[in-house]
């Protein structure tokens, strides 16, 4: 358990204009942020001997991990994974972290395995593509809790309604903690680390039970607290695309990138982040984006291969993928032309690019927000929207069945003609009639000749009346943040490690070109190891050279 220190206070850097001169607490390893990477990190910190504390800003533990689609992606060779990493990163990180990360990806269906024995869960290794046909894109998979007795039937779990594959998954990581007697402090966010002059970070200022706790981390300070998709000034100045909506939890804001910054962290991947094209709420107070319809991920040149992961119903349950579904909608520009494939491969993560374009004629995005386009059979056919947030329940939206209260919301506006449509969206009518008409025949021919698009997932706009709403940029969730090595260490601009402070997970991801879905799960579980483990080498190397 936390004690206070007994030994001298160092001095150590000024915070608010005044030194700190005293420590409140004292253990080996301080973890920032309990997702999914704070807890790896917690329990393999308390296994390697550390001892720990967790803290964590929200009332909730989870973080964006719990809300998440729960599959780690996995690989069935190194080798191939390497391959795979490497072509996805496109030259912007480095070969040894993602040897390392492909190496991880190998052993971490064994890890779930050991950790699952807490909670008497079930482990599920399943063969998946990668999302793009690149080298060795055959040899990977997805590791996912399929059920955990402790929650099945839940009607919440923490800031989660329902029992999503996530919420399984931190579940069994919850287990490990709560096993190990690991200290866990709720709303309790981290707000500067201290340090003193040259000897690196010593450990964390936190806000505990509303007190302000200097705390000493002997091994270091695990910065675990994820990225910065609900900080708007953030994303303003490494975004292009403007506004951008958050989806699914607001406790990323950000705080580890500013405290590792402070410590003299370089940057990396800070433009790169996750996301689809997504629905906003009419009320301009609801602070979450709202997705549309969850399809299945498809890899090109492959139609046999189609993942269901992610694949839920609104409360949560997986439901299986067989063949691409019908998507009942088209996206349009303010021109009132088609733009993009409304359905690419990965729609979760690469739906967002095109809209982040810039037209230097016309000062402005055409495509924030686009339009989407669908009929009276397309507003019947399923839920077209939903709602996957970690936070206050009364955020939540429960989305109708068939749209019917979204079009009396305003979510969606009605028109009886395509002059009618053209004039709500106010573009030019034979502009619009022609586009529509160009894509029903594409419908009928099954094939997408403009952008490609599948021919399974085609539905023709002919029956009147006619919708539309708009689409934003959304983001899941961010992958850029402090630069760190092959040990987690944080380093500075000069490639040195600041001693003492460690990153994992969402927070300096190594995705820095494509992402790989599942991908930010491996790094909780491999990057969140290797930090734990690494804090927690610092004060034991210590001890063992006191002790000659």
């Amino acid at each position: 358990m936390s004690r206070a220190a007994s030994a001298p206070a160092p001095v150590l850097l000024q915070v608010d204009g005044a030194p700190q001169t005293e420590w409140d607490l004292e253990v080996d390893v301080v973890v920032v942020g309990f997702g999914a990477a704070g807890a790896v990190a917690a329990i393999e910190a308390h296994d390697a001997g550390a001892e720990v504390l967790l803290l964590e800003k929200t009332p909730h533990p989870g973080g964006l991990s719990i809300v998440s689609a729960g599959g780690i992606r996995i690989a069935f060779d190194e080798a191939a994974a390497f391959s795979y990493l490497k072509a996805t990163c496109g030259g912007r990180t480095p070969d040894a972290h993602l040897q390392v990360l492909a190496q991880g990806m190998v052993a971490a269906p064994e890890r779930m395995r050991a950790y699952a024995r807490a909670s008497d869960a079930t482990v599920k290794v399943t063969p998946a593509l990668g999302n793009y046909p690149l080298p060795g894109y055959e040899a990977l998979g997805y590791c996912e809790v399929v059920e955990v007795p402790g929650i099945e039937g839940a009607t919440h779990v923490h800031g989660v309604r329902g029992v999503r594959p996530g919420s399984r998954l931190f579940k069994v990581l919850e287990d490990n903690v709560i096993q190990r007697g690991i200290p866990v402090h709720l709303d309790a966010p981290a707000e500067r680390l201290l340090r003193r002059q040259d000897a690196g970070v010593e450990g964390v200022r936190a806000r505990i039970a509303g007190r302000m706790v200097n705390i000493r981390a002997r091994g270091g300070v695990v910065l675990a607290c994820g990225g910065f998709e609900a900080n708007e000034d953030m994303k303003a100045q490494y975004f292009q695309a403007s506004p951008v909506l958050v989806g699914s939890f607001l406790g990323n804001t950000g705080d580890g990138i500013a405290m590792a910054q402070e410590a003299g962290a370089a940057l990396w991947h800070m433009w790169h982040y996750h996301g689809p094209y997504g629905l906003r709420h009419p009320d301009p107070e609801f602070p979450y984006g709202l997705y549309l319809k969850a399809v299945p991920m498809w890899t090109p040149g492959r139609a046999d291969a189609l993942s269901d992961l992610g694949v839920v119903d609104a409360m949560g349950r997986p439901q299986p993928a067989k063949a691409l579904p019908q998507v009942a909608w088209i996206l349009c520009d303010r021109t009132g032309r088609r733009f993009m494939d409304e359905y690419p491969p990965y729609p979760g993560d690469f739906g967002v690019r095109p809209l982040d374009q810039y037209d230097s004629k016309t000062q402005s995005f055409p495509r924030i927000p686009a339009f989407i386009l669908f009929d009276e059979a397309g507003r019947g056919m399923y839920p077209l929207g939903r709602c996957a947030i970690n936070g206050a329940q009364e955020h939540w939206y429960a989305w109708s069945a068939d749209n019917a209260k979204e079009v009396e919301l305003g979510f969606f506006e009605r028109a009886e003609t395509l002059e009618d449509l053209a004039a709500l969206m106010q573009v030019p009518a034979d502009v619009l009639r022609k586009t529509v008409e160009d894509w029903n025949a594409a419908c009928d021919a099954g094939i997408d000749a403009a952008f490609g698009r599948r021919a399974e997932t085609m539905v023709p706009l002919r029956a009147p009346p006619f919708y539309v709403g708009r689409v934003w940029p959304m983001v899941i969730n961010t992958q850029g943040g402090p630069v760190h090595d092959v040990r987690q260490r944080v380093l500075n601009p000069y490639g040195e490690p600041i001693a003492g402070l460690y990153a994992a997970g969402e927070l300096g991801s190594v995705f820095g070109h494509l992402y790989m879905s599942g991908g930010n799960l491996a790094e909780c579980v491999v990057g969140g190891a290797i930090a734990g483990r690494e804090a927690a080498l610092r004060p034991a190397m210590a001890r063992e050279a006191a002790h000659g």
